[in-house]
């Protein structure tokens, strides 16, 4: 059955679909939210930069703070336990063109809690008032949250917080499934998305183990929740945005994406990585992303998987890894790994 809702708003922004790239620190940069809009994405949210200004000069927090041709809203998510902190970031990123800000306050990394910020806020409702209040305040566009249920099993605080938020103006509320101790262990639930769902007015996205578009179909039904966003289930997949819409607009699965276009895709992937991040580092960075791709390639077993993640990582320049895409592709996936070894060996592109 389609979904007949209108789709959600955060402030003045219409979403294009109900599906969502979630915020993921080290994936979701440039290159990746451009694919996965290309894809059918609703909305893209940038990798999380930490609030502190001070902290800004490194290369990866500029890299993070690029969103040079994007198309709006372009939306940043900070990190931080400091409610000045966080409302100068937002006001910091609002003048460089940012148009939605998200507060996380559901990164469950060790490194980020440890700080007091992301999911180890829970803790603390005082000061996530206080930083809801501050932030709202600071700009002039809208804040949005993305929060878990809770930090552990014994203190699931996500409809007060969900409350709270919506009372200090926050515009729209991501909600993981899973309490900050689970971190992404078991499996995540819903029940408590639904009451945030069925406790405020604000759009509520349910986001936690949505990898196919009948798993998000049937979170949307038990959760009433206005959208679906998609962490992991993105990663070498982001074909699954467009899925998943299709899906919800019409009720059937619409095709699984030909070789051509995965070839295509990839191969494109790979070439933005390169261009985004320069030859040294763009060809480190594609290395993750190849293996996250073959994972979701059901042509190949563990063991062709493995053996063409060894020869792709031991390639040390861009062409070479474009070239290990076009012979991935041309062959016959029983005999892959051997005839891109071949191919490597014979057409001379080299090996780290």
């Amino acid at each position: 059955m389609s979904d007949t809702r209108p789709l959600p708003s955060i402030g003045p922004h219409r979403l294009t679909s109900r599906v969502i790239l979630a915020p993921m620190a080290g994936v979701t940069d440039r290159p990746f939210r451009a694919l996965c809009r290309q894809l059918g994405a609703g909305l893209v949210v940038g990798e999380m930069l930490i609030a502190d200004p001070a902290l800004w000069n490194t290369r990866k927090s500029r890299l993070r703070m690029d969103h040079r041709g994007e198309p709006g809203p372009r939306a940043v998510q900070i990190a931080g336990g400091d409610a000045e902190m966080l409302a100068t970031a937002a006001r910091l990123n609002a003048d460089q063109g940012a148009e939605i800000i998200d507060i996380n306050m559901g990164c469950p990394a060790k490194k980020v809690c440890n700080k007091a910020a992301g999911s180890a806020l829970l803790r603390d409702e005082t000061l996530v008032a206080e930083i809801l209040e501050a932030v709202v305040k600071s700009v002039d566009i809208p804040v949005t949250l993305k929060i878990r249920t809770g930090w552990c099993a014994d203190s699931n605080n996500a409809v007060r917080v969900a409350r709270m938020a919506e009372d200090c103006g926050i515009q729209a509320l991501a909600v993981h499934g899973r309490h900050r101790q689970q971190r992404y262990r078991g499996e995540a639930e819903y029940d408590t998305i639904a009451e945030v769902a069925s406790r405020v007015q604000i759009p509520v996205f349910a986001n936690g183990d949505i990898t196919s578009p009948d798993k998000a179909r049937a979170v949307l039904d038990y959760t009433g929740a206005n959208a679906v966003m998609i962490g992991r289930g993105a990663q070498g997949n982001p074909w699954i945005f467009r899925e998943i819409d299709h899906y919800l607009q019409h009720g059937k699965r619409l095709a699984a994406p030909s070789l051509t276009e995965r070839c295509d895709v990839l191969g494109g992937h790979l070439h933005a990585l390169h261009a985004f991040y320069g030859e040294h580092m763009g060809v480190r960075i594609a290395r993750k992303h190849l293996g996250w791709y073959l994972e979701g390639d059901t042509r190949l077993d563990e063991d062709s998987r493995r053996q063409l993640r060894a020869t792709f990582n031991g390639l040390d320049s861009p062409q070479c890894q474009l070239d290990f895409i076009d012979e991935l592709f041309r062959h016959d996936p029983a005999d892959a790994p051997e005839r891109v070894a071949r191919a490597v060996a014979h057409h001379g592109i080299r090996a780290a």
